[in-house]
């Protein structure tokens, strides 16, 4: 509830836990932090906002999701290397790319994938818009008119005459 606070905690210990032993797992396979890598020492689940450089794509933590506020930075050659990258997970919710060019904007789309593509702004679930995953990031869609219908049992019922 401290009002001067940017980041909240994470939502149980054992998260907490588990995402410093993910970053741990990086950083002794060869990853740089740029800042962040640790727990704050303070009551609650906080973890401070970690970027990591020079992950190794062996480390078999580099295919793990990473719950908390942990970035990997990656350089890349191009446009073909950075849908590679992107694509180089078992996981695809959400993807956001950014890029003025037109032509990179709809090679990204046809090509990133995730259930859901922003381009030119931070992934946010709308409720308008169908929201879901591919891969191993869940089955269909939730909210607006497809949404509703994953949670909808329909009941048919025959009568005979």
């Amino acid at each position: 509830m401290d009002e001067t606070t940017a980041i909240g905690p994470l939502a149980t210990e054992k998260i907490l836990q588990d995402l410093d032993a993910q970053v741990q797992r990086l950083v002794s396979g060869g990853a740089r932090v740029l800042t962040g890598g640790k727990k704050i020492e303070r009551p609650g689940n906080f973890y401070m906002p970690t970027v990591l450089t020079h992950v190794d794509r062996n480390n078999p933590t580099y295919r793990e999701e990473l719950f908390g506020p942990v970035a990997l930075l990656f350089r890349v050659g191009g446009i073909t290397d950075a849908i590679q990258l992107a694509n180089d997970t078992p996981f695809g919710l959400a993807a956001s790319v950014w890029t003025k060019d037109p032509a990179e904007q709809q090679q990204f789309i046809e090509e990133i994938e995730a259930g859901v593509v922003f381009v030119n702004k931070m992934v946010a679930s709308d409720p308008r818009l169908p929201f879901g995953g591919v891969k191993n990031s869940g089955y269909g869609r939730e909210l607006s008119g497809h949404g509703i219908r994953e949670f909808t049992n329909v009941k048919t019922v025959c009568i005979a005459a």
